[in-house]
């Protein structure tokens, strides 16, 4: 491999990367890209146009003539699946047996051999309690508590869903704005398929009509969004903005110098209320911002921020 420039010449692939990176006794560095996979998109699922989301009007226009409409319970169904390819190709698959499977093979292997979990039925414990609180703020203590282990224990687990990309923790925006804001970070499944299981939803229908379909909805837009960075191998600022005055943004991009802010809401017609916050980011930061809703069309709210359909993303 050293006596050749030619690139591409190897690709290593695997389902965790616990052991590789492990098991690795010299230094990479300039020598190797390392790219984490994601889920299958929803762009991937409609088979359409794979670039960033971010909430400009070229990007609106792009959108308008790839996207495909989604109702109600096709979103639904969608993030009850979940965004494992077998589960969206293979219809005769069982979603339960699949989603427990995994789990078991994720604990029993993944987890196991790393000797860090010494406790698998608290550790499972762990896992359906972080998914009920998908797209809340993490609280170490609360969580420790509910689960019965110590705080320490709690953070090292959560950094172990981190690396496994499992979870994703959406972090503060810390700027001059306010110095009153909200430091703690917000944590998000990376598959909603997965956090449904665990959180003991046995359809799409009930999930939706049920007390977690505002998280739930939520979370899947935050990791599809992730996604679109992810999958075009570029990265951005994605935090979330709240003050001790509970004002809040579900999702602030940061890009070349500007704040773009982005609520997410489970409406077909958002109105100016929705966006009433927009206003703690200063006008000379700000860019075009957007209500990722469940509308069928896109449309403007104000001059500088449109309502997006979900199907966008």
């Amino acid at each position: 491999m050293d006596n050749s420039n030619k690139k591409g010449m190897y690709w290593l692939t695997g389902s965790q990367q616990f052991h590789m990176m492990k098991n690795v006794t010299e230094s990479l560095a300039g020598r190797v890209g390392i790219l984490d996979l994601y889920g299958m998109s929803l762009k991937e699922h409609d088979e359409r146009e794979q670039i960033p989301f971010l909430p400009t009007k070229d990007f609106i226009a792009r959108m308008q003539s790839s996207s495909k409409e989604h109702d109600l319970m096709d979103i639904y169904n969608i993030i009850w699946k979940g965004s494992y390819p077998e589960l969206n190709t293979n219809e005769d698959l069982d979603w339960k047996v699949f989603y427990r499977s995994y789990l078991r093979t994720y604990i029993e292997r993944d987890i196991r051999d790393l000797k860090i979990v010494k406790n698998e039925m608290k550790f499972l414990k762990f896992l359906r309690v972080l998914a009920g609180r998908t797209g809340q703020l993490l609280e170490y203590s609360s969580i420790a508590n509910q689960v019965g282990v110590t705080i320490p224990t709690v953070k090292s687990w959560i950094s172990i869903l981190i690396s496994s990309n499992m979870v994703f923790l959406l972090q503060p925006y810390f700027s001059n704005i306010n110095k009153r804001i909200i430091k703690t970070p917000k944590l998000y499944f990376l598959d909603t398929g997965l956090c449904a299981y665990l959180s003991l939803w046995d359809n799409a229908s009930l999930l939706e009509s049920g007390a977690m379909s505002g998280s739930i909805l939520e979370t899947y837009v935050i990791s599809e969004i992730i996604k679109s960075y992810a999958h075009n191998a570029t990265e951005t600022g994605l935090y979330y903005y709240r003050d001790r005055d509970k004002k809040e943004i579900d999702l602030v991009i940061e890009t070349n110098g500007k704040l773009y802010p982005v609520e997410i809401k489970k409406s077909t017609h958002p109105n100016k209320m929705d966006i009433k916050n927009f206003s703690v980011i200063p006008e000379e930061k700000m860019g075009e911002g957007a209500v990722v809703c469940l509308s069928d069309r896109d449309y403007p709210i104000t001059k500088t921020v449109n309502a997006i359909p979900l199907s966008y993303i």
